[in-house]
């Protein structure tokens, strides 16, 4: 193992490569501890200290921005909004007909789909800093009750309502919102460039580095429990185990078998060779769990707003929310939880794999299922495969993302408990693709790649 890392690095072009990927993930880090501008740092580290943010509010943004969203730094928001642009980019394909046009059209329509993400991420990301500003300057951000919590800004007095002061204190919130806009675009343009020059996809490298900085916290939070150092030593065994059953279902696949006739083109043969179409039995990935969180959310974000003055009564719909779709712990919650993680498996591979197009690509390049006809019969067949093969990958996202929910009811831990739901399908996910391409690289140079 010692011997391969050490070839790694002694390859001028590989090591190149991962300084300089290691270089962006440092940078990126340092900024997401930089505070943004008014934002009063001293009391934004007590709130967090003591623990008071709305769990599972903002639980999901904060994870993928390595904690930096609750800092308030100027990259508070991390690269979710370039993760909700390529996603809403994609799923557009099949509404609009220019975008799937686009994107057979080869690397000049890929490009073109990359800058429209890339505005739209603009876009999401105004919009998003708009929301975290006006929350964090009502007050509401870090939750009620504690004075240093609901004055995490420095804003003017508005006691003192002059329109100067009111002039003022918008100025003061559309720099925070353009800073934090201005950071969304550096972190995507990191990401991009660690694709081009450096190892791995630069947009999963940023959020696998913003996971695993949440990794210590986690760590911390169930030690500082009530089992101590031996809950944590259970839960780091069971998390080992989850693990391995995560790379296990994230390497299986069902492989179709595709054999392709010969033709004579001239004097040379062409085809009669085999090959197989790999279906994962994970084939949405990450996508639906983030789907499922994103639209949990929206009920406790409205009911949030909806908040009485003090000395109200709050309506009852709003008790009823609050209650139920808040901290993740209730009954409700994870069964809705769960049966929205399988709904959106099924619509995302519906989107992201389509038969018809897989079969025509087969029956123009001479190819076929053994003992299944060219064209409609085989779109027919792959449709049946994928859609007994995702039921159990569904049910595995599900359970999956119910780990966390659990921990957080059974072992005092918090919603960013390091061994299930979104973090640990991103840190395996990311680590094996990774691994990889350095392995891949290194067999071109060597006898000898990375894996054995």
């Amino acid at each position: 193992m010692f011997s391969a890392v050490a070839r790694v690095f002694k390859t001028p072009d590989l090591r190149r490569k991962i300084l300089f990927t290691l270089a962006m993930v440092a940078i990126y880090r340092i900024g997401t501890t930089v505070p943004g501008p008014f934002v009063n740092y001293v009391n934004v580290q007590q709130c967090l200290d003591t623990g008071t943010q709305m769990a599972g509010l903002y639980d999901m943004v904060n994870l993928f921005s390595g904690g930096a969203l609750l800092q308030l730094s100027i990259f508070a928001l991390g690269i979710m909004p370039y993760i909700t642009a390529s996603i809403i980019t994609q799923l557009l394909r099949v509404v609009i007909p220019h975008f799937e046009a686009l994107h057979k059209e080869g690397q000049a329509g890929q490009s073109k789909l990359t800058q429209y993400t890339r505005y739209l991420t603009i876009a999401l990301a105004i919009l998003q800093a708009t929301t975290l500003a006006t929350v964090a300057k009502s007050g509401t951000l870090f939750g009620t009750g504690n004075a240093a919590c609901e004055n995490v800004l420095s804003m003017l007095n508005e006691s003192a309502a002059t329109p100067e002061n009111a002039v003022i204190n918008m100025v003061r919130i559309v720099l925070m919102v353009a800073a934090m806009t201005a950071g969304t675009a550096v972190i995507m343009w990191m990401a991009e460039l660690i694709t081009e020059r450096g190892v791995g996809n630069g947009m999963s490298l940023l959020i696998f580095t913003s996971i695993a900085a949440s990794f210590p916290s986690a760590f911390g939070a169930i030690a500082a429990g009530t089992g101590g150092m031996t809950t944590l030593v259970i839960v780091i065994a069971i998390g080992l185990l989850i693990m391995m059953a995560v790379v296990f279902v994230e390497q299986s696949q069902r492989r179709i078998p595709v054999q392709y006739a010969k033709r004579m083109v001239g004097r040379r043969t062409y085809g009669g060779n085999s090959t197989y179409i790999p279906i994962k039995v994970n084939q949405a990935g990450v996508i639906p769990v983030i789907f499922a969180s994103s639209l949990l959310y929206l009920p406790a974000l409205v009911a949030q707003f909806n908040q009485p003055a003090a000395g109200e009564t709050p309506p009852e719909w709003v008790t009823w929310v609050m209650n139920n779709f808040t901290t993740g712990d209730h009954p409700l919650y994870m069964a809705v939880y769960f049966l929205l993680i399988i709904g959106f498996t099924y619509f995302y591979v519906a989107i992201a794999f389509n038969p018809e197009e897989v079969a025509e690509n087969m029956r123009k390049h001479g190819g076929f299922v053994p003992g299944i006809r060219a064209g409609r019969p085989t779109a027919e067949y792959l449709n049946f495969v994928l859609t007994r093969i995702t039921f159990p990958g569904s049910l595995y996202l599900g359970v999956l993302a119910l780990i966390p929910l659990i921990a957080l009811s059974t072992v005092n831990a918090n919603a960013n408990f390091p061994f299930g739901g979104a973090s640990i399908l991103i840190v395996v996910g990311v680590g094996l693709e990774t691994v990889k391409q350095i392995d891949a690289q290194l067999q071109q140079r060597n006898y000898e790649g990375l894996l054995r």
